[in-house]
């Protein structure tokens, strides 16, 4: 089967589904590749599968917006226990030199933090549970996360929808190249992030000691 014909026997339902869930559970507070998620979604949606790209951004924010208020109402109630479990089940991303970046950057730019935070990999997992345990204002973590959550899902699909309408005709003829293309695009934006996380995190371990002291 063509790929093409494949995506177009996938119902929409399932991808606005699938979306929303990956989003949502990442906003959450784990790990999961929700960018990758919607840059697909959002490339399918430019390839007449039957996805509209309107409902797949308003599902896409909407699984932003819920996962992160969860987030936030579990970091207000687990405190900083639920940051050292979380650190135990995912040490990769809850490490504490990951942890202490992302609460410096919250007590330093509020909730900009968890606006701009959205566009990084690391920070959308953060966002939620460490504003809710550093007691933000609801109210101001709520207009941040929506505003960033409509800037963010909004704005990638929009990109990648009119980048895959395009590049139409390329796509229609090396289709398999094209998606691995999309996806590679899409992982190795996340293999660096990731990278400059782990460099930075020695960084923050030589600090800890002299605060440690304190």
């Amino acid at each position: 089967m063509h790929v093409q014909e494949w995506l177009d026997s996938v119902p929409a339902a399932a991808v606005y589904g699938l979306v929303a869930l990956v989003i949502g559970l990442e906003s959450l507070g784990i790990p999961l590749p929700g960018e990758i998620i919607l840059i697909s979604a959002a490339l399918m949606s430019s390839q007449h599968s039957g996805v509209n790209p309107v409902v797949l951004g308003v599902c896409a924010t909407a699984g932003a917006v819920i996962g992160d208020s969860i987030g936030y109402a579990i970091g207000r109630k687990g405190g900083r226990p639920l940051l050292a479990w979380l650190g135990g089940k995912f040490p990769r991303h809850f490490s504490e030199g990951h942890v202490a970046t992302a609460e410096r950057s919250f007590e330093k730019w509020g909730m900009w933090a968890v606006f701009f935070g959205r566009f990084v990999a690391l920070l959308r997992i953060f966002a939620g549970p460490l504003a809710g345990v550093l007691h933000m204002p609801y109210w101001k973590f709520l207009t941040a996360n929506v505003l960033g959550g409509i800037c963010w899902a909004g704005g990638t699909t929009a990109v990648i929808y009119y980048v895959g309408v395009v590049a139409e005709d390329w796509l229609k003829r090396f289709s398999y190249l094209g998606l691995v293309v999309a996806l590679g695009i899409g992982l190795a934006s996340m293999l660096v992030l990731k990278r400059k996380a782990k460099k930075a995190q020695p960084q923050e371990r030589e600090a800890e000691p002299v605060g440690a002291g304190d």
